[in-house]
């Protein structure tokens, strides 16, 4: 596999992704029962009555308070790190994918009919159809996703492409995948 110039001296890879929910029991319940991740830890609270401790290394106003935050483990994906803070000046709408900080979460699945299907049964809100991006029409050709929310709102997506994507066919080099992820 190539890599690029330079970088972080020995860096291996994505440990985690955090991102913090407006609760987490209804956070982990969701991740566990819809989503089908493994809970690990917990650990909270933590905060700096006086100082500045949340400021000076986690950027978040001194007073915070990070309730609680639990790992999870989703399949041969990386791990989650899910918060619940408390804060003076905390934003509770959730960012779009056009806002700056917007983001998305997605999850490869083998069968996307199935998956969004079992998605439905479970009273999620899917965004419309799958979008399917035939072979033959650039790099991502041969793939299908749609986005859904999770109950607070947040931004989530389903990803399938079980014959490879077009770029594939342009290099030898291959982004990371769950079903394969010694490439």
């Amino acid at each position: 596999m190539s890599q690029g110039p330079g970088g972080i001296p020995g860096i291996r890879g994505t440990d985690h992704i955090g991102f913090t929910v407006p609760n987490l029991e209804q956070a982990i319940d969701f991740f566990v029962t819809v989503i089908g991740c493994e809970p690990f830890y917990e650990l909270g609270p933590f905060s700096d009555p006086d100082g500045d401790w949340m400021t000076g290394h986690l950027n978040v106003h001194p007073r915070a308070v990070m309730k609680k935050l639990r790992f999870l483990r989703c399949h041969n994906g990386s791990n989650f790190e899910v918060f619940e803070y408390e804060s003076p000046d905390q934003r509770k709408d959730q960012p779009k994918n056009s806002d700056v900080g917007g983001h998305h979460l997605a999850f490869y699945v083998d069968d996307m009919d199935a998956a969004v299907a079992y998605l439905k049964s479970n009273g999620v809100r899917v965004l419309g159809e799958p979008t399917i991006r035939s072979t033959g029409t650039g790099p991502n050709g041969g793939s299908k996703w749609v986005y859904f929310l999770s109950p607070w709102g947040m931004q989530l997506e389903l990803v399938s492409f079980p014959n490879g994507k077009d770029y594939e066919m342009e290099t030898t080099a291959r982004l990371w995948h769950p079903a394969h992820p010694e490439k």
